[in-house]
């Protein structure tokens, strides 16, 4: 396996793995890799810091590929279940969020598309929102 940092359109970095290099290249040119903030598609290599290793060469136990994926899918199933009980709105997040927190509108627990400079202004003006660590399918792109 190997791990690589990625980089959207949308200036997003994000880890991935791969089994290999020729792997990454295999399902990024296949529309495969996809952001996990923004969901873009475009998708190039960021710069990674090499790792080297400590003069002793003791490094400490790293997780194991199956802890690793044993991890995710547990996030992946917490966020399942979390959106069991949440509304798609769409592009209009920022817009019905911002509504919650002034008042204007009934709080409910919503997910949705909000554009990096939305998000931005959403969290300065105190409006608790954070990005899913999965991107969502929209309802109508579903099967």
């Amino acid at each position: 396996m190997i791990v690589f940092d990625l980089r959207c359109a949308q200036d997003h970095v994000f880890e991935a793995w791969f089994a290999s290099s020729a792997a990454y290249s295999e399902q990024r040119d296949a529309g495969q890799v996809e952001c996990p903030l923004c969901g873009d598609r475009t998708i190039e290599k960021a710069v990674m810091a090499p790792q080297i290793a400590a003069k002793t060469n003791s490094r400490p136990d790293a997780p194991s590929p199956q802890a690793i994926k044993a991890a995710l899918q547990h996030l992946a199933s917490a966020q399942a279940q979390m959106l069991q009980t949440s509304t798609w709105v769409g592009t209009a997040f920022a817009e019905k969020a911002r509504a919650m927190h002034e008042g204007d509108a009934p709080v409910a627990q919503i997910h949705g598309q909000a554009s990096l400079a939305e998000a931005k202004a959403l969290v300065e003006e105190g409006v608790p929102v954070a990005p899913l660590p999965f991107p969502v399918v929209p309802p109508k792109l579903a099967n």
